[in-house]
């Protein structure tokens, strides 16, 4: 089963670039593969430039809008994702936990559900 999972974290709460902090981070991230093989196969994940980067667009009686940033006002930004494989939610959960930004910030795992074309 695939399991989206998305990192959110307040602003300026994750370690700053260049230092050893961030370094150390960074290789926990890059090794989650490998480390977690077992339990989950990385499909894709990526950081997400701030929230200030953000559009959000929005379709209403045929008129689309768009709104700079994110479309909820919330303490914590989504700033990043992994879509993983794993056999079981307890397998994505193990995954999800190992991830450092679930030291200073949330980590949501949620499975994808999958849409059959008829």
């Amino acid at each position: 089963m695939k399991y989206m999972i998305l990192l959110y974290a307040e602003p300026g709460k994750d370690p700053v670039p260049g230092t050893p902090e961030f370094d150390a981070m960074m290789a926990e991230f890059f090794s989650l593969d490998a480390r977690m093989k077992d339990r989950a196969t990385v499909l894709a994940g990526e950081g997400l430039l701030g929230a200030d980067t953000a559009v959000t667009i929005t379709r209403h009686a045929g008129r689309i809008e768009t709104t700079d940033g994110p479309y909820a006002e919330t303490r914590e930004h989504l700033g990043g994702f992994f879509l993983i494989e794993a056999a079981t939610m307890e397998d994505a959960l193990a995954f999800a936990a190992e991830i450092p930004v679930a030291r200073y910030g949330s980590v949501e795992v949620r499975p994808v559900e999958v849409f059959e074309q008829e």
